[in-house]
Parts: C-alpha cells; sequence; structure tokens
C-alpha cells in the first residue's frame, strides 16, 4: 500500500516501501525478494533491513520454504514493536479494537450509540468505552502509538473534519480529528468507515492480494470504499463512495439526504426496517406482527424472519437484494473491480441478501466485467471497518517510527 509522501529522500523512501512490502507481502518477504519487487540492490535492501531490525520494526520469523537449496530467511513486522486501537463510530454503535503492529486483536468491545445525538455526546461516549477497553487489558493510552477512527461520513483528509454528512446532523465541520487527539494525547487518524471497510478486507479478509477492491457496506445506510493499486480511492473532496445517495427510482422513499429513491432509501437497515412496519401495518400475514409497537420492528428482526421462512420478510429481503444488485453492477461497469466485498450489518442476512444481489448484478452487468468479478461477503464480518481503523493506525504508527 502506498502511504509514503514524495518529499522523502530517495533512502527514507525506500526505507517505507520496503516496511509497506514486508507487512502486505503473500507469501512471506526475504530479502533476496524486497530486492527484486522493490528493484534495488540487495546490499542496498539488507543495510535497510538491518537499521529496521534493530529499531524493532521488523524481525525476522521461520524461513521461507522453497525447493533446493537453503531456504532464505522470512521478515514480518515485529508484533511487540507496539499497540494500537481502531475505533468504528457508526450509526447505531461503536466497535473498539485493540491490536498489536501485526494486526492480531488483543481485545475489542461494541456498544451502543446514536450517531444522531451529536459530536460532543458521541464522542464522549466512546472515550468511555475506550479507557474501560484498555482498563481491562491494564493499558494506558500512552501505550497506544496511534488511533484509528471511523466515521459514516465523507471525511477530509486535510482537517479531519466531516464533509456535510447525510446521516450525522451536527457533526459537519466540526474538528473530529484535533478533538481525538486532544482527548486522548496521541496521533488520530480519521475516515470514512466504508473505506475502512474496504482497507480492513483488502487487509486481513476477502480482498487480500487484489489490486482492484470495490467495498459496499450495508448498515443503516449504504456506503462505498475502493482500493486501487493499494491506494483508498477518496475522490476529490472525500465524496467518491456515496453509492448510497444513487438515485434508482425517480420518486420513490424521501432519503436522509433529501432526495427521493436513493438506494439507501430502499435498501439500506432503516430501509428495510421501515418496509416492514408498514407491511405489519397494512395488516400482511407476517410474524413480524408479534412485535409490538410495531416501530421497534429492525433490519435484524426482519433477517431472523426471513430465515425462519416468513414470506413478507423474504420478499422485503430479496427487493433490497434486488436493488443493491442493481447499483453495485453500476460499479463494476464503471470500475471494474476484481472482487467487491458486501459488508456491514445488514449483509449479515447472508445468501438471502447476497443471492439476488449477485443475480441482479450479473444480469446488469456488462459480460466482461461480471465474469472478471468475485462477489463475495466480507470475511470480517461487523469488524471489517474497525479493522480497516487498525490497519490505518498501524501504517502511520510504522512509518513515524521509521523517520
Amino acid at each position: 500500500m502506498q502511504f509514503v509522501r514524495s518529499s522523502y529522500d530517495a533512502r527514507t523512501l525506500n526505507k517505507h516501501l520496503i516496511i509497506d512490502h514486508i507487512r502486505f507481502s503473500q507469501g512471506g518477504s526475504s530479502r533476496a525478494s524486497l530486492a527484486r519487487e522493490v528493484g534495488l540492490s540487495r546490499a542496498t535492501v539488507s543495510t535497510i533491513v538491518n537499521e529496521l531490525l534493530a529499531r524493532g520494526i521488523v524481525r525476522e520469523a521461520e524461513r521461507v520454504p522453497r525447493r533446493g537449496g537453503r531456504p532464505p530467511i522470512r521478515l514480518e513486522i515485529n508484533p511487540g514493536g507496539g499497540f494500537v486501537a481502531g475505533v468504528d463510530i457508526g450509526a447505531t454503535h461503536v466497535t473498539l479494537v485493540l491490536a498489536d503492529f501485526s494486526g492480531a486483536v488483543l481485545a475489542e468491545r461494541r456498544e451502543p450509540l446514536n450517531i444522531m445525538d451529536g459530536p460532543e455526546i458521541c464522542i464522549r461516549q466512546v472515550d468511555v468505552h475506550l479507557r474501560a477497553l484498555l482498563a481491562s487489558q491494564g493499558m494506558s493510552l500512552e501505550e497506544i502509538a496511534a488511533f484509528g477512527v471511523g466515521v459514516p461520513g465523507p471525511v477530509s483528509q486535510e482537517t479531519g473534519e466531516v464533509i456535510a454528512p447525510p446521516i450525522m446532523p451536527g457533526w459537519e465541520d466540526f474538528p473530529v480529528r484535533n478533538t481525538l487527539q486532544t482527548l486522548w494525547g496521541r496521533p488520530v487518524l480519521v475516515g470514512n468507515d466504508a473505506d475502512l471497510g474496504a482497507l480492513g478486507e483488502w487487509v486481513y479478509g476477502a480482498g487480500r492480494g487484489a489490486t482492484h477492491l470495490a467495498y459496499i457496506k450495508v448498515g443503516s445506510g449504504v456506503g462505498a470504499g475502493f482500493i486501487f493499486n493499494g491506494e483508498i480511492y477518496r475522490g476529490a473532496q472525500g465524496y467518491a463512495g456515496e453509492i448510497g445517495h444513487i438515485t434508482l427510482l425517480k420518486d420513490g422513499p424521501l432519503c436522509t439526504c433529501g432526495n427521493r429513491g436513493c438506494l439507501e432509501a430502499l435498501a439500506g437497515g432503516a430501509a428495510i426496517a421501515r418496509q416492514a412496519q408498514e407491511a405489519v401495518q397494512r395488516g400482511l400475514p407476517t410474524r413480524l406482527d408479534a412485535i409490538q409497537p410495531v416501530e421497534r420492528i429492525t433490519a435484524r428482526d426482519v433477517a431472523l424472519a426471513a430465515q425462519m421462512g416468513d414470506l413478507v420478510s423474504q420478499q422485503i429481503v430479496t427487493q433490497a437484494g434486488h436493488y443493491l444488485g442493481i447499483a453495485i453492477a453500476n460499479v463494476i461497469n464503471l470500475l471494474n473491480p476484481a472482487v467487491l466485498v458486501i459488508g456491514g450489518g445488514v449483509s449479515q442476512m447472508g445468501d438471502l441478501l447476497l443471492e439476488p444481489i449477485r443475480h441482479t448484478a450479473r444480469e446488469r452487468s456488462l459480460p466482461g466485467a461480471a465474469r472478471g468479478v468475485r462477489i463475495v461477503s466480507a470475511v470480517l464480518g461487523m469488524r471489517s471497518s474497525g479493522m480497516g481503523a487498525v490497519a490505518y493506525a498501524i501504517t502511520h504508527a510504522l512509518h513515524a517510527l521509521a523517520e
């Protein structure tokens, strides 16, 4: 993943490139393979590797198996080099993940949170949960090298502020990054939750090794994140991936963004819950009518009822999958990803949702693009964005140590 800055001198740039190659290598990196991949002499690679070893950033692991001759020593990021935390702030929850520099999870915590409460209340709650997580491991804030934080809206990478978020009233222009850095006294990196979901699946999940990956997060809302040639694609102002606000029905239901007929208003978790509530109010035969008052019905309730054979719930889920498939076909035709990962809370419905998505997406995509893409569920499930936040924090921490 290309995180390094072009302003570095050549030697420092090479050091950062070697760190990334070691970190993201699928089959293990040796000094010889690094020289081939980075295009440097073995002597230069050895000098840099020896420096990284001395500073505790990388370590030597077992030898890389190969046919004939003595196998070379594999290099890996030293997990004992430090700790990071990933924070995934969703519309209705916050997930916190504590990990070492290898990305191994040491502890995690998931708690309810309402993004509509505004930044001051939400950040106060996140802080309480984070400190409780650290206390459970006997750790302090000072031991965390960096924090990665995901939010459900567009983010300015320059300021760390949320930009005109459709489902985050009161958050626009709020200094999320600066507020958290002041609160925690450590480096904080803020990103869009779908971007971080794409990163999490690319580094640790279903998209490992893919050069072109699209991640569709279906939660209360719908968003997308993209990894192209090892880089997150955010667009000019950070709005890339707002797939939930593609118009599918001109005169469809009102969306949180103010428009009508958006994908999110038709197939997001809140939309699925609303459709189920309306079905009960119309008197349709469904086991969901046992949930009273009807306003308590959630997308999770619909998923459970659908899995138990409830026809109305199955129809709602299938229709959501159909709308998602239409939007995903446009992503496939426009961006031609090799892997398209479906994640987020609603994606936990499994094949009930995934099959209509696949069918519609392949039916409506160009044949060549459709043949070249794998549409899969997120391996990390609900942890995709949290693990992406971990990966984001590790990247900052490692490159800061190497400077």
